[in-house]
């Protein structure tokens, strides 16, 4: 009963919902104006050619994702789908633990390392063909 407990607590809460959009000044407009809420924080993510913007609401979080260059994962996420959510991004305590379990039970890992994302945190994607067709991010606090 307790290793149910500790597998349940290892992925928190949904941390964000990423979306993929074509213009982000659009996108920001829409979700702002949806929301009634303004963006809080926007950043590049220079390793994922990524530009994003955050907006709040209660607590929840949208992650606006657009593409820095035509070669970027969001652009051709784009390209190949539209626009549209594009991830759902978990938070947990410990990134490698939480990384060593996915790949125990059999998920497939885009990354071996967590790697630097937006908004602080230490990233890790799990393939959306061993999740139901969903992207999935596992995001940890990065602590300085």
């Amino acid at each position: 009963m307790v290793v149910i407990i500790l597998q349940y607590l290892a992925m928190d809460k949904i941390e964000h919902i990423g979306i993929a959009v074509s213009n982000m000044d659009a996108a920001k407009a829409t979700w702002q104006s949806l929301l009634n809420t303004v963006v809080y924080k926007t950043e590049t993510v220079d390793n994922e050619q990524v530009s994003t913007a955050f907006l709040q609401a209660g607590p929840n979080k949208i992650e606006l994702l657009q593409g820095t260059h035509p070669d970027s994962v969001i652009a051709k996420f784009i390209k190949k789908k539209g626009e549209g959510i594009h991830h759902i991004a978990f938070a947990v305590t410990d990134i490698y633990a939480e990384m060593q379990r996915l790949k125990t039970e059999g998920f497939t890992l885009l990354n071996n390392e967590p790697k630097n994302g937006a908004d602080n945190k230490l990233v890790c994607f799990v393939h959306p063909k061993d999740v139901n067709g969903v992207l999935i991010e596992l995001c940890q606090e990065r602590i300085f």
